[in-house]
């Protein structure tokens, strides 16, 4: 970049930023005037300065309102993350007058919530009391749209960004951290937990407790059954939560799954025990996955060096 660009790219403000995030949202400089109470010819002319100071054109003009060009696009989205890291920074600010030294926003599919992140959790806050954490517990699609969007620092999840995002995968940095483990329970009386091994054929006639709809345990337990001809099981109860399903299971309801991480943590957990089907359910990648500039976010790092202590204690 000459030193006249350089200049010029200096010279871009955050009304820029935010009037480029707008019309890549709506496509509207009436929306935008709208939301900025600004008049549509003010918007006009701080469009075509940004496009000057950028050296492209960002939105093509139509009769219907502005499409992105594929530079739109890109600094349109730019922009979001941009914004919500001054917010971010801003927000950081003021919880460091309460001695806070930064906020650290994870996201985290209910498979890791409740095994693998409390001991994580433990042992960043133990080594940097000052760090503030805040868990958004949700589904893999959505984490992945906050995590672009710069809403959450990193997310831990149990799908590679690959098979997630598609080209959204190309603005995310994906590490592969270990492979958990999913475990076949019954209650500890149940006389498949006396075998050393069981067929899929024998737990097809079992009561199951399983979560409802699209979930990671669901799909690997159905996944299993259509592996050896046999149709999915019809769960007597459908539940989310691993925790939930340990205590039903510890009550005699029937069988479940679990993350084997789930049981070191259920204080009932000593009155179910493992089925070992044949074959095992596989174990599930575990990943962390940050935006491209993850790398040098302080509060990422103190993140990944507890997930390392947490695997090799």
């Amino acid at each position: 970049m000459n030193t006249f660009r350089q200049s010029s790219f200096a010279r871009l403000r955050f009304r820029h930023l935010e009037l480029v995030r707008l019309l890549g949202a709506t496509g509207s400089l009436r929306a935008a005037a709208h939301a900025l109470h600004q008049t549509q010819s003010a918007l006009s002319k701080s469009l075509k300065e940004a496009e000057s100071l950028l050296g492209c054109t960002l939105f093509e003009r139509t009769r219907r309102g502005l499409n992105p060009t594929p530079e739109g696009r890109v600094v349109a989205r730019g922009a979001e993350v941009l914004l919500k890291e001054i917010e971010h920074i801003r927000e950081e600010a003021l919880a460091s007058r309460g001695g806070a030294d930064g906020i650290l926003r994870i996201g985290v599919v209910p498979f890791l919530a409740r095994g693998l992140l409390p001991g994580v959790l433990n042992r960043l806050l133990n080594r940097t009391p000052g760090v503030r954490v805040r868990v958004t517990e949700g589904r893999v699609p959505q984490l992945y749209e906050a995590l672009l969007a710069g809403d959450l620092d990193a997310i831990l999840t149990t799908y590679s960004s690959e098979n997630a995002l598609g080209d959204g995968a190309a603005r995310l940095r994906h590490e592969q951290l270990f492979e958990a483990e999913v475990w076949v329970i019954a209650p500890a009386d149940h006389p498949a937990s006396r075998r050393s091994r069981c067929t899929w054929k024998d737990l097809a006639k079992e009561r199951w407790i399983l979560p409802g709809g699209p979930s990671l345990i669901r799909r690997l337990v159905d996944d299993q059954f259509i592996r050896q001809g046999l149709a999915p099981v019809a769960p007597t109860i459908e539940s989310v939560s691993p925790l939930t399903n340990v205590t039903l299971v510890a009550s005699g309801l029937g069988l479940s799954a679990v993350p084997a991480s789930t049981l070191e943590r259920v204080e009932r957990a000593r009155k179910v025990r493992r089925v070992r089907p044949a074959p095992p359910i596989p174990t599930v990648p575990v990943a962390l996955v940050t935006r491209g500039t993850g790398a040098s976010n302080l509060r990422v790092a103190l993140l990944r060096e507890a997930l390392r202590l947490a695997r090799d204690p």
